[in-house]
């Protein structure tokens, strides 16, 4: 119930939010008149096909939001017309002619004498469909968590509680708005240029939509921090609402450190590294998996079924790939995503077993499942398997229904089947190397193969990013710099969200605080550099330092310059920055900036962009 009363009063925020500005002309549009049989089906209509839209929306993939597409230009030229009829009753009389003649008289709204609930039910269900409210905290919890889990009734009612919400709201500006507008009628006699205007809203709503004013500027332009007063509904009502809306919401752990709370927008898990796992193993669905470190390569139980591979929306380098196609198969199932150090670090194994053992019956299939925006589009994790060298099967799941099959909750996450199609053992995150090989080798042999090969691969030669971690030396975590999971930021003011704002560095930074300088906007997801050059800074105690990094939407190459303690890093430089710090953001992908080698202790790190358009999402460390 505390959930519900979240989400409803998550959606009784939205009236303050711009974004509902678009739609308020077809609300008002039933000014004056009797409000059970006309606004009340309306936001009725409104509430109902968003909770319904949404949901198909968070689980069904991209058929759904191709269909609602199409749905959104029905409602506008259903809503058009209604404004026309508003604005020019003449026109009207003419246009439903025909429409009288078949039955339907969907220009009574044009009509101030009353209206029908048909028509006002209509009308909401064509509002429901042009809705795109501003995505704060609630929302975004809301839709992660129906993403992830998939369709249930509980999203639905939550989806719906804040749709009610938003439509409760609306109810008393609509009223008010009819009292206000009935004593204007009676006093000025304004009754046929009320209509009018209304008419006019209408048509300029329709066309705000229309050029997505209603996703994009309006969005920019809120005078009232509604993510604000959402966040703190959150924090003093229920602070662990984000884990009971979506349990699978990604907490990135770096050794030896916490989780911490990722941003409501994001899908995805932990980021597992290979000395968290002895206390942080947790189950699948339906308690299929057991827990990590009770099985050995001798005694490797059964956990269930493999999970369906449906639902992927695309496969690079293969087929798509059933359960009943691998029967008879052994084969290891990777969760990844391109951008995730870890991910990548664990890849030259398993790229070295799916090399190794190919002729003896191993399948390998990676599962990419996207963390950020970018690593949704095909065409990069096309580029990027490409650039790895991956040759095996890759599904892009970005959707999540591999993931949810499996019940994963990691990125990287290894699920070993026999060849019978049943899952015999798993592993999260980094490291295990010996064991997962030596469980792939007794796999093959109960599968009939012989002379399977009794060594393991014990040095993959991994160069750049993915070589190994030095755990001993790592003292800082992972940070994301978009202000949905910011921490430890240090620049004066704070961040200021979803606005371009000036930013400076403070002159000393502490272990693990990091700041920006220059003109930089910080949404939810990434800080991107608007304007002239800048500079990001980081106190930071690891070998490596990497930095998920971006150019800019026209995907102009942007030109960097590295520092470390304010000298060029010489020696010290990684994969992607040479000797002199210089180095240049050519695609959405993980940067390897730093590598120290002999001791190493506190630094500070900072890299200054020379041009504008660069977007930076995490720092990772090694």
């Amino acid at each position: 119930m505390l959930l519900i009363l979240i989400s409803y009063l998550g959606g009784v925020l939205t009236i303050l939010s711009p974004c509902i500005l678009p739609v308020l002309p077809f609300v008002f549009a039933r000014t004056g008149q009797p409000f059970r049989r006309s606004g009340l089906p309306l936001l009725g209509g409104m509430a109902l096909t968003f909770a319904a839209v949404a949901t198909l929306a968070a689980v069904g993939g991209n058929w759904v939001l191709q269909t609602n597409l199409y749905g959104r230009w029905l409602a506008m030229a259903l809503l058009a017309f209604f404004g026309l009829t508003l604005l020019l009753p003449q026109l009207a009389d003419k246009l439903t002619k025909p429409l009288v003649a078949a039955g339907d008289r969907l220009s009574s709204a044009a009509q101030a004498d009353g209206a029908g609930v048909g028509s006002s039910l209509l009308l909401g269900v064509a509002t429901g469909l042009l809705w795109a409210p501003c995505a704060g905290p609630v929302l975004g919890l809301l839709l992660t968590g129906a993403a992830l889990n998939g369709a249930s009734a509980g999203t639905s009612l939550l989806l719906l509680a804040y749709a009610a919400g938003a439509a409760s709201s609306l109810a008393v500006a609509l009223l008010i708005g009819g009292k206000v507008f009935a004593a204007m009628k009676r006093s000025l006699g304004a009754g046929e240029w009320i209509r009018r205007a209304l008419g006019a809203a209408m048509i300029a709503g329709v066309a705000a939509i229309a050029l997505g004013l209603d996703t994009g500027l309006l969005t920019r332009l809120s005078t009232v921090a509604t993510a604000g007063l959402e966040q703190q509904l959150i924090d003093r009502f229920s602070p662990g609402l984000s884990s009971d809306l979506s349990p699978d919401l990604s907490a990135n752990l770096s050794t030896g450190s916490a989780p911490t709370q990722t941003s409501p927008q994001q899908g995805g898990a932990m980021m597992a590294s290979n000395a968290m796992m002895a206390s942080n193993t947790m189950a699948p669905s339906n308690a299929m998996m057991s827990a990590h470190g009770t099985n050995t390569a001798d005694t490797l139980a059964e956990e269930g079924a493999l999970p369906p591979l449906t639902g992927a929306t695309l496969w690079l380098n293969s087929k798509p790939l059933t359960a009943q196609d691998l029967k008879g198969k052994v084969v290891l199932i990777d969760f990844w995503t391109y951008s995730c150090i870890n991910c990548l670090r664990s890849l030259p194994y398993v790229q070295a077993w799916a090399k190794k053992y190919h002729d003896q019956g191993l399948v390998v299939i990676g599962v990419h499942a996207p963390e950020f925006a970018f690593e949704r589009d095909p065409a990069n994790v096309s580029k990027a398997v490409r650039d790895l060298g991956i040759s095996y099967p890759v599904a892009i799941d970005n959707s999540y229904a591999i993931w949810r099959a499996f019940g994963n909750r990691y990125w990287p996450a290894h699920y070993f089947i026999d060849a019978t199609g049943r899952v015999r053992h798993h592993h999260f995150g980094e490291g295990d190397y010996v064991q997962s090989e030596q469980v792939i080798q007794q796999l093959l042999e109960e599968a009939g193969q012989k002379n399977v090969a009794n060594d393991v691969v014990m040095d993959t030669g991994a160069a750049g990013a993915q070589m190994a971690a030095d755990d001993s030396q790592v003292k800082s975590s992972e940070t994301y710099l978009g202000y949905g999971r910011a921490q430890n930021f240090a620049s004066p003011g704070g961040i200021q969200q979803n606005r371009g704002a000036d930013y400076s560095v403070p002159a000393q930074l502490p272990l693990n605080q990091w700041g920006l300088n220059g003109h930089w906007k910080v949404q939810e997801e990434h800080a991107a550099l608007e304007q002239g050059a800048g500079r990001i800074s980081y106190r930071f105690h690891a070998r490596d330092l990497h930095l998920v990094l971006g150019p800019g939407k026209d995907g102009k190459p942007v030109r960097f310059r590295v520092t470390i303690d304010g000298a060029a890093p010489a020696d010290a430089h990684g994969s992607d920055t040479a000797a002199d710090g210089s180095g240049t953001v050519t695609s959405q992908r993980l940067y390897q900036l730093v590598r120290q080698s002999g001791k190493i202790g506190d630094h500070t790190f900072s890299i200054e962009f020379l041009g504008p358009g660069v977007q930076a999402y995490a720092f990772t460390f090694g």
